[in-house]
């Protein structure tokens, strides 16, 4: 891929990357137009899509924990920055746009292949029917457990009575159970009803006849001080539902049967909407996906201590509304998008720190294998703080600032400072230097503008003689810089710098022209990058030389090397910081009213310009 296709920085935007994503859930079927950077073959055949989204996890922890990474950094050239959620942005993008072809959602979509092998259409068939084309066979309820009249395991179960003929005006009434575990089995602990706009009929807190073994709060919301004062029985429940319900009544329910067995009762005509929006193989959606999905709603939030059994019983009864009203290809072509093409978002909010393993299996448990899973892993609001943000920056600069920092000493008292200078400024441009007088004898501190050049100083001069003393050469020793070494090594290994060298100890003199020719010998070079005071618009004394092969980088490398033996000034080593780093460190600056650019900013510029876009 050209660099001139994905922009002036060479870097995957966020709305290309929505219509590489876009493309490959939805395909030509729902109009999606291939990618404007890339091209995707044969849509159809793909597999699936699995999007993971490290939620908050931006670039500035991407540089706070660099050697952690070691695949990600790896495998990608570029880091770009994120300015809001991800995934918020991918399921609006993903939704099938609306047609200007001339044929309707429904009409396109149903000459879908893969429409055609939905379970839902293969199930119902496309055309919209009433209500009692969804309610269960006796053949469905003997097969989902359902209480059936005279079958063996419902010995002493009440029947509701319900036993008029049903039709499609017939009424419709949610029912939702909690439950909890006794010395029995599970028992009711709550119970409610709603009617078909939803009104609750009957919300119910029920004392077990068995001793609570769990209360299982988290699920039910039951507390044993709840149910201390409650009087009322299944028996009492059991005659309230009968006197209640009409003889013509529908039951809707999510996983219904769990609800009947738990009440004791048998009831003639049942929609399950766990089994209405069923995919392939029997596999099912919880309530509080298909309310999300097609609904818009969010019910059984986190906040709230269990379930409330009166919004659950309004969540399945309004998911059959729309599915009688809307009908199964409707369904599919404007609202369940999301089950098309079997698309879930899992939020994990774990703020303890779980096992890779036990996230695999939590993933594992609420995700259905899909064609397109969004999986989004949050540290969660609590971890957000600003103070926490600007503490891990605060962290962050430190370190990269030690790392370009190096005392050098100890000097007799009375050295010569510009010789001081000259030697060290060999290794690079100096942002700063300074005599530290708090020591016995003086040393020198100095910090330099490129990482490399810190380097080349350390490797260069340490147990070297300079104005007259043979001095030491390190880095600030602190917490954070005890693994320094090993994150240079690492540095050296990114990709974007494989094939790049730097060179320093040049004359200030030299133009590109010069080097050019100077360097011409250099076999494969492709790109030089001269950088220049940012202020004075005078020439650095350093360079990166970008060669086409890598090899070819480290040819040049001994070959310069091998001038400096014989008696140039110039000393050269494999380039370190990568141009996205020193990019963000000018963006941060900048968005904190700090003015200009860094050189490394330049050479990210530059030097990606030359070079084609590797997608991995």
């Amino acid at each position: 891929l050209s660099a001139a296709l994905l922009g002036e920085d060479s870097e995957i935007s966020q709305e290309q990357l929505y219509e590489l994503l876009k493309y490959a859930a939805l395909g030509k079927c729902h109009n999606a137009a291939q990618p404007s950077w890339c091209r995707i073959y044969h849509q159809s055949h793909l597999a699936g899509v699995v999007v993971v989204v490290l939620h908050e996890m931006s670039q500035l922890h991407f540089y706070r924990f660099y050697l952690q990474f070691k695949r990600l950094r790896r495998m990608f050239r570029h880091v770009s920055p994120q300015t809001a959620s991800l995934s918020s942005k991918l399921l609006p993008v993903l939704k099938p746009p609306p047609r200007d072809n001339g044929c309707s959602g429904i009409s396109c979509i149903t000459k879908s292949s893969d429409l055609q092998c939905d379970p839902i259409i293969q199930r119902y068939g496309g055309k919209k029917q009433g209500l009692t084309s969804y309610t269960l066979t006796l053949e469905e309820q003997k097969k989902n457990d359902y209480p059936i009249e005279g079958s063996p395991g419902c010995k002493g179960y009440i029947s509701t009575e319900c036993d008029q003929q049903r039709t499609d005006s017939s009424p419709l009434f949610g029912l939702d159970c909690e439950m909890c575990l006794t010395a029995k089995g599970n028992e009711v602990t709550r119970v409610s009803l709603v009617d078909a706009r939803g009104q609750c009929l009957l919300n119910e807190l029920v004392k077990p006849e068995s001793t609570v073994v769990n209360y299982r709060t988290r699920f039910s919301g039951i507390t044993r001080k709840m149910l201390l004062p409650v009087k009322t029985r299944l028996s009492d429940i059991q005659t309230r539902l009968k006197k209640m319900l009409p003889h013509d009544a529908v039951l809707v329910g999510h996983s219904l049967n769990s609800d009947l067995q738990a009440l004791e009762m048998i009831h003639p005509s049942v929609i399950d909407t766990s089994l209405l929006f069923a995919r392939s193989e029997g596999r099912r959606f919880k309530l509080k996906f298909l309310a999300k999905a097609v609904l818009g709603k969010e019910i059984q939030c986190e906040q709230k201590l269990g379930h409330d059994p009166t919004e659950d019983a309004r969540a399945a009864l309004e998911l059959a509304q729309f599915f009688i009203e809307q009908g199964p290809t409707k369904l599919n072509s404007i609202a369940l998008f999301l089950i098309l093409c079997s698309t879930i978002v899992l939020y994990l909010f774990e703020p303890c720190l779980l096992l890779s393993l036990q996230i695999l299996q939590r993933a594992l448990e609420d995700v259905p294998l899909s064609k397109f899973s969004i999986i989004q892993f949050s540290l969660g609001p609590e971890y957000l703080a600003s103070h926490l943000h600007a503490g891990l920056h605060e962290k962050v600069r430190s370190k990269l600032t030690d790392m370009l920092t190096i005392y050098a000493g100890p000097f007799e008292e009375n050295f010569c400072m510009k010789s001081v200078k000259k030697e060290f400024g060999r290794c690079g441009p100096i942002q700063s230097l300074t005599v530290v007088t708090e020591t016995f004898q003086p040393y020198v501190c100095i910090q330099y503008e490129v990482l490399e050049a810190a380097q080349l100083a350390v490797e260069c001069l340490n147990g070297a003689e300079v104005a007259g003393s043979c001095i030491k050469v390190q880095r600030p020793v602190t917490a954070a810089m005890l693994d320094c070494n090993v994150l240079i090594k690492e540095l050296e290994l990114d990709v974007e710098n494989q094939g790049v060298i730097y060179v320093a100890g040049l004359k200030k003199s030299l133009t590109e022209t010069d080097l050019q020719e100077e360097f011409s010998q250099l076999k494969d070079l492709e790109t030089l990058f001269l950088p220049k005071d940012l202020q004075s618009g005078k020439h650095r004394n350093c360079c990166f030389l970008k060669f086409q092969k890598t090899q070819s980088a480290v040819d040049a490398l001994e070959a310069i090397n091998g001038w400096t033996m014989k008696g140039s000034e110039l000393r050269s080593r494999n380039a370190l910081a990568p141009g996205h780093l020193w990019k963000w460190i000018w963006q941060t600056n900048h968005s904190n009213g700090k003015q200009g650019k860094h050189i490394f900013y330049e050479k990210m510029e530059q030097l990606c310009d030359s070079v084609s876009v590797r997608l991995c």
